[in-house]
């Protein structure tokens, strides 16, 4: 069983759907957890309920990661309240389902900034202090779209491959430091993202249903334990996508 006991996580976007279930699961395994969320503060504070059942500590900011001054704050008032940031989970993203002729620069401009310069800039925050203890745990949450081209469009399908570079570089750059660094590519996973878009059919799916949250997170917390895989992408797509 991994024991992340006396780590401390942030993960964005922790309110809902694949970010609920990776603090949580990362609270069971026994660390203490900073959430993010942009709206729906109701279910952010759900979120940190259930991890306070599990006996963990817990921090809920509001933040908005598409906006440098956020990822600042949030980064700082972290490590004001726990002293560290061992596991850094990038989660928070945002998804826009349009034709290709209605997509305009501005809704690049803004996947790019939510989904990628994010993850860069919370990354550059929360980096000195890892390497200062030659330990620490980076994941990021990209999609099957990166590798296919998905069901949304092409400025989320550029948000997203972005992560892998971006992995590959901190990951060949820090893996002498005790720092990892890996991606999950998750595809179809069953959240109000995915039902809300009717091209995303359980049906595309080889195994021939949506995955669960769950699934998902489990793979976060093994990334999390495990200080020997880094560079890599996890796919949990129920074989839609064979690397």
């Amino acid at each position: 069983m991994i024991d992340l006991t006396g780590r401390t996580a942030l993960v964005t976007g922790g309110n809902r759907g694949i970010g609920r279930a990776v603090a949580i699961a990362l609270a069971r395994a026994g660390a203490d957890v900073a959430l993010t969320y942009h709206t729906r503060e109701n279910e952010a504070r759900e979120a940190a309920r259930a991890i306070e059942a599990i006996g963990r500590r817990v921090l809920v900011r509001q933040a908005d990661v598409g906006r440098r001054d956020d990822l600042a704050r949030i980064a700082d008032e972290t490590l004001r309240a726990f002293g560290a940031v061992d596991i850094l989970v990038n989660n928070a993203g945002i998804i826009r389902p349009q034709p290709i002729a209605e997509i305009t620069a501005r809704d690049w401009d803004e996947l790019i900034a939510v989904n990628l310069t994010s993850v860069f800039l919370l990354t550059q925050a929360v980096l000195p202090g890892m390497r200062a203890r030659h330990w620490g745990r980076i994941v990021n949450l990209s999609s099957v779209a990166a590798q296919l081209g998905g069901v949304v469009g092409p400025h989320y399908a550029a948000s997203k491959a972005g992560l892998f570079g971006l992995t590959h570089a901190y990951a060949a750059m820090l893996a002498r430091e005790g720092i990892t660094v890996n991606t999950i590519a998750p595809a179809l996973i069953e959240t109000e993202m995915v039902t809300s878009n009717p091209r995303a059919r359980a049906d595309l799916i080889p195994v021939g249903r949506f995955g669960a949250v769950d699934e998902v997170a489990d793979v976060a917390v093994m990334l999390a334990g495990n200080g020997y895989v880094t560079g890599q992408t996890i796919n949990v797509n129920g074989g839609w996508y064979m690397s």
